[in-house]
């Protein structure tokens, strides 16, 4: 998979365990850079990124020969992230949302693939050649472009403890657990119909492709969606007969099971990322789910590994002396696809709810973050032979750099410019209380306008998972919490945030 010629520089032999050693050093490294990138907020995925680049056929020399191999790699890594953000999603947190994360994750993202593909063909066509001087290699890079990664906000949102009004946390993770698969779906659509589309020899053959593309679109998504919300509830049956030793154990049961539902979804022609993302969601919510706190740590590490390894070696696989004159158009795609295409899909995917604001709705377009998923769906161009394929990676490359530096550096500050994060308040005052470090940490927030929206009860809040409120201060008065409980603007809420087990 990965070349053996002698780095020029350090002048080892990358063989055996001299690879090994390098890896290792690799990870070292990159895990090391984090803490640097933490103090600036600089995106962890980013950096893994960056160094990659570093290490690569442009850097130190490393070249990754199987492309096949370095693809299966990421589409596991994706594969155990997807898991991870499956089981630690709330339904009680999903429910009231889940009508707009479908809108957002379907209409939105039709909105914004048809926007920037009109963009790219007539602004960009002729400048970056195959990619894009056929409109439906305009669209099909638009599609590999649509997704939200993952990777990147599960790791904003939850490890930064960023969160967020109005429910938009759970809606936002939502979307980019289920726009990836949508994205992959879409991609593989396009190429098949570029493969077909020097055979049309009528309008009959357009028709039947259209129609075919359509069918196919269905059918992944059904058997899908089908396929994980039975493997996931007979897995939740599973876990309540069978009992095993350790957490270690149930996590591993639980990997099984998932790479069952991908596996088995895709063998009978549906969307495996999706079923695997659903059935996961599913066996998380499982009621009392057994050493459920050993299990989601177990993939708290496993996750961080499987996004190491993904973006190290996207890193690798890059090329930037051959990017050079896809710069400025990159830049021109990416600034339209944040600034115009994905807000406008997303502010009229949302038209029809009530429930978030103007500034909800700017924040969540803007949460628009790419990384691992538009970057190993441009290498599936790639592996498939699409004429302009290496355009269409170096210019995805080029826009998840982009991405990651302006919106993951930018987006804690953009929530509290838009009022939208629910701990933004520069003082913390918890009125003396003190609880252990391993319970979680205690956090103030003033109850704004903007709070009250959806009604003025505590209930009305839909306070994100892990969070709980302990006390009310209004004026001098102190008021124990319940459900029901009228908030006014200016209370003061003294709030929990640490893991739960529910």
């Amino acid at each position: 998979m990965i070349n053996t010629v002698p780095l020029s520089i350090f002048n080892i032999d990358l063989s055996a365990g001299n690879l090994i050693l390098f890896i290792s050093l690799l990870m070292f490294v990159s895990i090391l850079v984090t803490k640097i990138g933490s103090k600036f907020g600089v995106p962890t995925m980013l950096l893994f990124l960056v160094i990659g680049m570093l290490a690569g056929e442009d850097g130190l020399g490393i070249k990754i020969e199987n492309l096949h191999v370095a693809e299966f790699l990421g589409h596991l890594a994706m594969t155990i992230i997807l898991l991870s953000g499956g089981l630690e999603t709330s339904l009680a947190e999903t429910k009231p949302i889940i009508r707009k994360g479908i809108s957002m994750t379907t209409l939105g993202m039709f909105i914004t693939i048809a926007a920037t593909g009109a963009f790219i063909y007539y602004s960009y066509g002729t400048r970056i050649g195959g990619a894009g001087a056929t409109v439906m290699g305009s669209f099909l890079l638009a599609a590999v472009l649509s997704s939200t990664d993952s990777a990147s906000v599960f790791s904003i949102l939850r490890d930064k403890r960023l969160t967020l009004r109005q429910n938009l946390g759970p809606l936002l993770e939502l979307e980019s657990g289920s726009n990836d698969p949508m994205a992959y779906v879409l991609t593989i659509l396009l190429v098949q119909i570029m493969e077909n589309v020097e055979s049309i020899s009528g309008a009959s053959s357009a028709w039947f492709i259209a129609l075919n593309g359509v069918w196919l679109l269905v059918k992944q998504v059904a058997l899908g969606f089908g396929m994980g919300l039975a493997i996931g509830h007979g897995a939740r049956w599973l876990l309540t007969k069978v009992h095993l030793s350790n957490g270690s154990l149930y996590s591993i049961f639980i990997l099984s099971i998932a790479m069952f539902a991908n596996g088995a979804a895709s063998y009978i022609g549906g969307n495996g990322l999706l079923a695997l993302y659903l059935s996961a969601i599913v066996i998380g919510n499982t009621p009392k789910m057994p050493c459920k706190k050993e299990v989601l740590q177990f993939y708290d590490g496993i996750t961080w590994l499987s996004q190491l390894i993904m973006f190290l070696l996207l890193g690798l696989l890059a090329r930037p002396s051959q990017m050079h004159g896809l710069i400025w158009p990159a830049l021109g795609i990416g600034l339209f696809l944040m600034l115009v295409a994905r807000p406008a899909g997303i502010i009229l995917s949302l038209l029809p709810f009530k429930g978030l604001t103007f500034k909800a709705k700017l924040l969540a377009s803007w949460v628009g973050i790419k990384g691992a998923g538009p970057i190993l769906f441009a290498l599936y161009t790639v592996l498939e032979g699409v004429d302009g394929s290496n355009e269409i990676f170096n210019i995805v490359f080029c826009i998840t750099l982009l991405s990651l530096l302006v919106q993951g550096m930018t987006l804690t500050p953009m929530a509290h410019l838009l009022n939208m994060s629910i701990d933004d308040d520069p003082e913390v005052e918890t009125f003396g209380m003190e609880i252990p470090e391993e319970m979680g940490i205690l956090r103030d927030h003033i109850v704004a306008k903007e709070d009250l929206e959806n009604g003025d009860t505590l209930r009305d809040l839909h306070l994100p998972h892990g969070i709980r409120v302990v006390m009310v201060r209004r004026g001098p008065k102190y008021i124990v919490p319940h459900g029901s409980l009228q908030l006014m603007e200016g209370d003061r809420l003294v709030i929990l945030m640490g893991d739960t087990e529910d």
